[in-house]
């Protein structure tokens, strides 16, 4: 028995998320309007880590790294960078990736 339990003390919750990694590619009027710095902006005041891209066919890419909820809260968020215009995002869990930061990379 645990010394909490013999004196009736209860043990705080604890949240059981996980860290996880989530790929998204993101269309509509992306690219050319400020939205990879939104992004940027964004996931770096929710503390998540990842990069985000432009890819050729007119797309962003995103890869972030963080608890399951806060990462459901950045791309819900996405709809609201000004000037963008996001029509889809097509979102999937992948293998854990580690970050120290949040970057965007840029085409060279």
């Amino acid at each position: 028995m645990m010394v909490s339990e013999l004196y009736g003390f209860q043990e705080p919750e604890t949240r059981n998320e996980r860290t996880l990694t989530v790929e998204a590619y993101i269309s509509g009027k992306v690219q050319g309007v400020g939205f990879r710095a939104c992004v940027k902006k964004i996931a770096a005041h929710l503390s998540l880590t990842g990069e985000v891209m432009n890819i050729e066919d007119g797309r962003v890419y995103l890869i972030v790294t963080g608890e399951g909820v806060i990462i459901e809260k950045l791309l819900s968020t996405l709809y609201e960078c000004p000037r963008a215009h996001v029509r889809e995002i097509e979102s999937r869990e992948t293998g854990l990736r580690t970050f120290c930061d949040f970057s965007i990379i840029r085409k060279k």
